[in-house]
């Protein structure tokens, strides 16, 4: 069986088997996109600011964009709702991630002072802040809630027990079958880099401050010069000495590549035009975040003849959207239903066809032929590169080493 999935008999597949329609796409906030969301959510009430508890109404605040408040206005709270009669999940845009602080930093002190929070649970947020707040116990503690659904969670999805995951992306190679086999589709570093020099212009990859997909790429190429072992890499061994050392090798990578690479290293400008450049024929393989990729085929932006491929020796980076619920919930006993059902099966294979997203379970729930299909970019891990200064000495580095006669500013 071909080891690369060839997205048409996925989608086909996914449809027969009840997936649902082929709209939507995940649009976490930390990358652009190309294909907006249609329409916001209906009834989404915008307000940053507390509500006020009531009794069987769970208050649900995010900061994430328009698709996913869609998914979990359209998807999400109709399904919940009608398995638990009496029950309303109120779904509150919370703006940007520091209103969300805001938040829970009103419920640390409600928690102090035994008072009602008025708040039961955020989508895609940190408990690590406020700081101080795990060891208050603000947060849930998931792996004693006695969730039906908790070992179904695959183990790369995990971070730390306060938080949840419910979908995620990986950063992939997505190619035109047209041009290049299935069969021949590089699996690993070293045939991605072989594949490269052999058809030189046809490669290419984004610039790390205009897009994930090449930011994650080159923190793979900076894995692959250290050993594939992304535990060498931590907030806290940051350093100009270990920059140096860590970082360099990985600059020699990519310069022995550039000159192969579209345009002989002129690099594209965000994820987008990445995408644009591989529905329009002019290069034969790019990087590309997974959600987007299969929602840009779902949509007829790229042909169905686009083929996505994981490297198999470490994969490229990715990360998964979690969600934390207040110990002090107003309604933590329903909050909870809730968490549970959004790891059940309706959810999360509404997660793969409606938000183009890759489950939080395991992909051993899904149907043997969705198995076999997404065989090639189901990874075994997913390695998360450090924020913190590594980011800008990343960014810094790869302009003055590898692409210095680019325009930061272009």
């Amino acid at each position: 069986m071909e080891d690369v999935v060839r997205y048409a008999s996925a989608t086909n597949l996914a449809l027969e088997d009840g997936f649902g329609s082929e709209q939507g796409v995940t649009r976490m906030k930390r990358r652009d996109f190309m294909i907006g969301a249609a329409g916001s959510a209906a009834g989404m009430l915008v307000l940053p600011e507390l509500a006020h508890a009531e009794a069987n109404r769970i208050d649900w605040y995010t900061s994430s964009d328009t698709s996913v408040l869609d998914f979990w206005a359209n998807i999400v709270k109709p399904a919940f709702e009608k398995a638990h009669p009496g029950v309303t999940l109120n779904l509150l845009d919370g703006g940007d991630g520091g209103a969300l602080g805001t938040i829970a930093e009103r419920a640390l002190a409600a928690m102090q002072s035994k008072q009602d929070p008025h708040v039961d649970m955020f989508e895609e947020y940190d408990p690590r802040l406020p700081k101080g707040s795990i060891e208050a116990g603000l947060w849930t503690d998931f792996s004693k809630a006695g969730l039906s659904n908790y070992d179904r969670i695959n183990p790369i999805t995990r971070d730390i027990v306060q938080d949840l995951p419910w979908h995620g992306s990986q950063v992939l190679l997505g190619f035109d079958t047209t041009k290049l086999a299935v069969a021949d589709a590089p699996k690993s570093w070293d045939e991605l880099v072989t594949w490269i020099k052999a058809h030189p212009g046809e490669f290419t990859y984004c610039r790390p401050d205009k897009g994930g997909s090449g930011n994650n790429f080159i923190q793979r190429s900076i894995y692959q010069a250290n050993g594939l072992d992304p535990s060498k890499f931590t907030l806290d061994n940051y350093s100009p000495e270990n920059v140096k050392a860590m970082l360099d090798p990985a600059w020699e990578l990519l310069k022995d590549i550039g000159p192969s690479t579209f345009g002989e290293g002129s690099y594209t400008s965000g994820n987008t035009q990445s995408v644009q450049l591989l529905s329009q024929s002019a290069v034969t393989m790019i990087t590309v975040w997974s959600d987007q990729v299969l929602s840009s085929i779902a949509q007829g932006v790229l042909p169905e003849t686009t083929g996505l491929v994981q490297l198999q020796d470490l994969p490229m980076s990715g990360g998964y959207a979690q969600m934390v619920v207040f110990a002090n919930a107003p309604n933590h006993d329903i909050t909870m239903k809730l968490v549970d059902f959004i790891l059940s099966d309706e959810i999360q294979q509404k997660v793969v066809s409606e938000l183009s997203g890759f489950p939080a379970i395991k992909w051993d729930y899904f149907p043997p032929e969705v198995q076999e299909k997404f065989k090639s970019v189901m990874a075994s891990s997913m390695p998360d590169f450090p924020g913190g200064d590594w980011t800008s000495a990343v960014t810094d580095g790869w302009y003055r080493n590898v692409a210095p006669g680019v325009d930061r500013n272009s």
